[in-house]
């Protein structure tokens, strides 16, 4: 299916452009992103369109991102992330192996707990509960839990409640207890950089992503993008610093898209699975939170970045939080991509453990 590639080129996407659903998304998603800049909310650009597109989609309205928009502001917030690759980076990226280790371990158990607890207290089949309980990778996970011939919407449920629940109340926590600089740049001036390279930068990107979603490599849009962008950098044969403004924009479709992904559910769906939601996210960030105890005593990073590393959250609204917050947004992006790719192997295989028994 050509809408399910990374950056789907083909007419009917270049037409939802100038759809109604995609206009009334922008619609309702600007005058929410700066009434949530004007309360000074954390991470307004994209917590103000992610609540007010939650609402509208719930309350019946036909709303659309056209895959082609969205993977066009993922690619310039990969692209931002990048600015952070440099020689220095690589040099240290063996010290992760250890954190990664942790996180694997973290996957296990909140399969294994969240599972159950869904399964005793949700009257979740045990296919769907496994499916549900894995933290992050909602996309490859639908594809699996079709195949398996699972309840995809007890899955997809239970993963947007947890996504909304973890974006909205992390930029809070993180906003209340940690003092470093966020992102404060508007006041900077980017001149005198190289058009070309930034012509370079998305060319590259765009090759290496259809190269890796050929190759069927998970979260093909954010790996091509970084991999493009550190070599290119490391290589100094180009660089380019994409101007937070631009981000805020790229912060408003992607929260906007969050949103959307409840355009086919009702309120009465998400009241069922929402107490049962809470419960396992809880689960899931009180594992996390022991994962990032477990790493701060063998790396010296900030705690909320191996919190926000180990976090059961969308892999780019939480490369998101870290760009606002500072906070090691290479090291966390690489930890979620790495845990996307451990849930593809652990799940499958917990499975056909099942399958056994």
């Amino acid at each position: 299916m050509q809408n399910n590639q990374a950056i789907p080129f083909n007419k009917e996407n270049f037409k939802q452009i100038f759809s109604i659903k995609f206009l009334l998304v922008i619609a309702i998603s600007a005058p929410s992103a700066l009434v949530a800049d004007y309360f000074s909310l954390p991470l307004a650009w994209f917590l103000g369109p992610m609540i007010a597109t939650s609402l509208g989609a719930l309350m019946g309205l036909k709303i659309k991102i056209p895959r082609l928009i969205l993977s066009s502001i993922l690619i310039v917030l990969g692209l931002y992330i990048g600015n952070y690759i440099d020689k220095e980076l690589f040099a240290k990226i063996h010290e992760w192996a250890l954190t990664s280790i942790i996180m694997l371990i973290y996957i296990i158990l909140s399969i294994l707990v969240v599972s159950i607890y869904l399964q005793k207290f949700s009257g979740y089949e045990k296919k769907t509960s496994i499916f549900s309980a894995a933290p992050g990778a909602l996309g490859p996970l639908m594809i699996l839990a079709e195949d398996q011939k699972t309840d995809l919407s007890h899955v997809a449920t239970a993963h947007l409640i947890r996504l909304i629940i973890i974006v909205t109340v992390f930029p809070f926590i993180v906003n209340s207890y940690y003092d470093e600089n966020f992102l404060t740049l508007e006041q900077e001036i980017f001149k005198d950089q190289n058009n070309i390279h930034l012509a370079l930068l998305i060319l590259s990107s765009i090759v290496l992503i259809l190269i890796f979603d050929k190759l069927k490599i998970p979260a093909a849009l954010l790996a091509g993008t970084l991999v493009a962008s550190g070599l290119l950098q490391i290589t100094e044969i180009a660089s380019y610093q994409i101007s937070p403004k631009i981000v805020d924009y790229c912060l408003l479709i992607l929260g906007a898209s969050v949103g959307c992904r409840f355009a086919d559910k009702t309120f009465n769906e998400v009241a069922k699975n929402t107490f049962h939601s809470f419960i396992a996210t809880f689960l899931l960030v009180a594992l996390g939170l022991l994962a990032a105890f477990a790493a701060s005593l063998i790396i010296d990073k900030n705690f909320f970045t191996l919190l926000l590393s180990y976090c059961p959250g969308g892999i780019y609204e939480v490369a998101v939080i870290a760009i606002f917050f500072n906070l090691d947004p290479e090291f966390v992006s690489f930890h979620h991509i790495i845990r996307l790719l451990m849930i593809l192997f652990v799940v499958p295989v917990i499975l056909r453990f099942l399958k056994k028994t």
